[in-house]
């Protein structure tokens, strides 16, 4: 056992559990830390907790130098730009000193008295933790609903404000998603309810104001444990849908939002392999889809009365290079999000698709999403940007003269110049030939292409969602020490249209970990870095895909932070009693059958853990997190600990507050980023 000063390393105890699957037996030492009430896991949380913060004690100073910084950015009576709905203009805005937004409202014009919806901070008054899911007016304009969750496991309880009297009512629903929507009559809300073991979202209710929950009727519900079940309003806020979605598959019921005790109507039943969404546009539904093999998705409209997939015809045919991501409708309009060579691009088209342009953007790197447009009658299409060097930014584009209008650029307090640092676009080669892009930022002026600066290498790289470039003024703590940051577009996202995310899941999973390593690779070869000043970050997936490139590549990375990173794979995708398992067969397989069972165990970071060196490692988890449950980060590090052939730091932090997502508060949440960029800045000056 090795001391740090007066603080041993925290030696679990271990009491092995033999697990049989499959012809294969694991024996797993670590897994009585399951037990989320048994107090020897608390006291052993704690010891970790005890011994990280002794570690990193020498590093405090710059901890708080580095949280005052960060925190210092940030523009504390800050407001977001005011949209327009039913009448009135909606905003949230943060007051000094204070955690969390205060949601209000303009009737008509923005020279009107400020009313206030709901305050969050006085909502989070006792709590340690405050996260609020959903806020729902009413058509009225009278009433309110919103659903909140103090504790951090996604079990949110929704509750109703009289917006004239501010009186809360004494409606309540509980254990629910905090997903919802309203009908046409003021007094019928739908709802979303998950399972209480799994949290799977799989019942819809609905609730007349004024009555119990106990007597809220049952609307559908979602018997395939590979589905859940969500609902949304329609842009023209005439329909609801009930989403099921699966990894692979998606179908939509519907309802006029006037007939609240009508049945809903499904527009096409479910089938292996596709999936759509909807929206709705006159007399038609308009849908993405991948339906007819189109695997970079295209654009269908049907007729509302016969919406099933034989009388689909394409508004945007399916393009083999370019993929489509999401749309917009407006009266004279379509607004498609799509990429082309892996970079984000707004579309705007002529319904009759005689005229059609593309928003011209201005960095080599960059991220653009459509921003909130509720309303249909206007030629003005919101849409926010920014990149590596560029603060989030909120335009108004006026899709006829082409002219568009600055809302918001993010003001980084104490000022910001984007000249001053550099954004670049580069290449990797992975192990199959497969040209891997990497995005990254330096400031000019402490960046010498030598291999002497310090880089930090950010991947995720599953369920098909993106690491698109972003700005982040925490960000600049590192950039204004040296560093490097950059962001590897692995496969497993779809930065490079749908076959990115297909060659990198179920059996092809192990092209997320080669690719990682070939960025970090090239970072090297290219002097942008060298071993010795590499290091790795990954969150929840993105923990996995670090956990399992330490076992295969240990040497390549000097440090890694692994954020509530999913670890043992093999044991939690076969337990179906653990939120999430069920509906992500799709993503990493069965392990039931033997083919995924064999190929997990032979990635799963947990299982692989091997005596061997291992870069310096701070792992970060969180007691209440519902989607990688606190006991997997925990395990690893134990094992790793038990294994591993050298003494380089081996941290682990517990939130014993939070969840998934960490603190929930804006400065809070910054305490924990602090702490996980003085580990890195303390690794690269040794």
């Amino acid at each position: 056992m090795t001391k740090t000063k007066n603080i041993a390393q925290p030696i679990a105890k271990i009491i092995t559990k033999t697990l049989q699957n499959q012809d294969s037996t694991r024996n797993d030492d670590y897994f009585w830390m399951n037990e989320r009430e048994n107090p020897d896991v608390v006291k052993y949380l704690e010891k970790e907790n005890e011994y990280k913060s002794h570690c990193l004690k020498k590093t405090e100073p710059l901890q708080k130098v580095l949280f005052e910084e960060m925190k210092g950015r940030i523009k504390e009576d800050d407001a977001s730009v005011p949209y327009f709905k039913n009448g009135y203009f909606y905003y949230n805005r943060f007051e000094k000193g204070k955690e969390y937004p205060i949601y209000c409202r303009k009737e008509g014009n923005l020279d009107a008295d400020e009313k206030t919806l709901l305050n969050i901070n006085t909502l989070a008054e006792g709590h340690e933790y405050m996260n609020v899911n959903a806020l729902a007016v009413a058509e009225n304009n009278q009433l309110l609903a919103y659903s909140f969750d103090n504790v951090g496991r996604r079990i949110y309880t929704i509750h109703f404000k009289d917006l004239i009297s501010g009186e809360v009512l004494e409606d309540q629903l509980k254990s629910v998603t905090g997903n919802l929507a309203w009908a046409a009559d003021n007094a019928t809300v739908f709802y979303t309810q998950q399972d209480s073991m799994t949290l799977r979202p799989n019942k819809i209710f609905r609730h007349v104001l004024g009555q119990p929950q106990e007597s809220d009727e049952l609307i559908y519900e979602e018997t395939d444990e590979t589905f859940t079940v969500g609902l949304k309003k329609s842009k023209s806020r005439k329909f609801l849908f009930i989403a099921s979605h699966s990894t692979i598959s998606s179908e939509y019921r519907f309802l006029p939002v006037d007939q609240p005790e009508e049945n809903w109507k499904v527009i096409q039943e479910r089938q292996d392999d596709l999936e759509y969404e909807v929206d709705h546009y006159e007399q038609h539904f308009i849908i993405l889809t991948n339906a007819d093999k189109a695997t970079n998705f295209k654009l269908v409209k049907t007729p509302i009365d016969k919406p099933e997939k034989e009388n689909w015809e394409d508004i945007i045919p399916a393009r083999e290079n370019v993929f489509l991501e999401e749309f917009e409708v407006f009266k004279h309009h379509l607004v498609i999000a799509n990429r082309f060579n892996g970079l984000q691009r707004l579309e705007i088209r002529s319904w009759d698709g005689d005229k059609k342009h593309t928003i011209r953007m201005e960095d080599p790197a960059y991220t653009v999403w459509i921003g909130n447009n509720p309303e249909f009658y206007t030629d003005v299409l919101r849409y926010g940007y920014n990149s590596l060097t560029t603060p989030a930014t909120v335009y108004d584009y006026n899709m006829e003269s082409r002219d568009k209008t600055l809302m918001k650029r993010q003001e980084v307090v104490g000022g910001h110049t984007p000249e001053d640092y550099q954004s670049e676009r580069v290449w990797a080669t992975s192990k199959d030939g497969t040209e891997i892009p990497i995005s990254l930022v330096y400031k000019k002026d402490l960046f010498h292409h030598d291999g002497q600066n310090p880089v930090l290498l950010n991947g995720y790289g599953s369920y098909g969602l993106s690491s698109d470039p972003y700005f982040s003024s925490s960000r600049l703590s590192l950039l204004d020490r040296g560093f490097v940051f950059a962001i590897a577009h692995i496969r497993g996202g779809q930065e490079m249209g749908r076959h990115w995310y297909e060659d990198g899941k179920m059996l092809k999973k192990k092209n997320t970990f080669e690719d990682f390593i070939a960025c970090g690779e090239y970072l090297i070869q290219e002097k942008y870095s060298h071993p010795k000043k590499l290091f790795a970050i990954g969150g929840s997936a993105g923990g996995l895909l670090v956990g399992a490139v330490i076992n295969q590549r240990p040497d390549l990375f000097h440090g890694v932070v692994a954020a509530v990173p999913f670890v043992d794979v093999v044991t939690t995708m076969l337990d179906e009693s653990i939120p999430l398992t069920t509906g992500e067969f799709n993503e990493w397989g069965n392990p039931k059958e033997k083919p995924y069972y064999d190929y997990m165990l032979s990635y799963s970071p947990y299982d692989n853990v091997k005596a061997q060196d291992y870069p310096h490692l701070l792992v970060t988890s969180g007691l209440h997190d519902s989607q990688v449950q606190y006991w997997e980060p925990t395990k690893w590090v134990a094992k790793l600990r038990a294994l591993r052939s050298n003494q380089n730091l081996l941290l682990l932090h517990t939130n014993m507050e939070a969840g998934h997502g960490g603190a929930s508060g804006r400065f809070s949440a910054l305490k924990e980023l602090a702490m996980e960029y003085a580990f890195i800045l303390l690794l690269a000056e040794n």
